[in-house]
C-alpha cells in the first residue's frame, strides 16, 4: 500500500482555460458573439498559459477562429452564385469538430500535437 501513487482529484468537469474557449466556441453556434470572447480571452490568457499544455490549445483556438472567419467570409460573398452554402457549412463542421477535439483532450489535460495544423 505504500507505493500507491495519489490519484488526481478529478471527479467532475475540468474547467481550464481550453475547456471555458472551447466552451465559447460552441456556444458560438447558438449565440453568436461568444466565439469572439472565446478568441479575445484565448489572446489574454496566452501569456499566463505559456510553456504549460494549454498554451498548444490556445495556439489551436487563435488559429481555429482565424481561419474559420476567413472561410466564412469567403463563404459569404461566394453565396451570390450558391457555391459558399457549402463551404459554410463545411466551415461550420471544421469549426465544431476541432473544438469537439479540443475540448476533449483539454479535460485530458494534454495538449495538441501540432496547433499550427489545418487538420485535426
Amino acid at each position: 500500500m505504500a507505493n500507491q501513487s495519489p490519484q488526481p482529484s478529478s471527479s467532475g468537469f475540468d474547467l481550464n482555460k481550453a475547456t471555458i474557449i472551447s466552451l465559447l466556441y460552441i456556444a458560438g453556434f447558438f449565440v453568436g458573439i461568444t466565439g469572439l470572447v472565446g478568441v479575445v480571452l484565448a489572446f489574454v490568457w496566452q501569456d499566463e498559459v505559456a510553456g504549460t499544455w494549454e498554451e498548444s490549445h490556445l495556439q489551436f483556438h487563435i488559429r481555429t477562429f482565424v481561419i474559420g472567419l476567413i472561410g466564412s467570409v469567403i463563404g459569404v460573398i461566394l453565396s451570390i452564385i450558391l457555391i459558399g452554402i457549402p463551404l459554410l457549412i463545411a466551415v461550420a463542421v471544421w469549426v465544431l469538430v476541432r473544438t469537439i477535439l479540443a475540448l476533449l483532450k483539454a479535460q485530458k489535460q494534454e495538449p495538441i500535437a501540432d496547433p499550427k495544423s489545418w487538420l485535426f
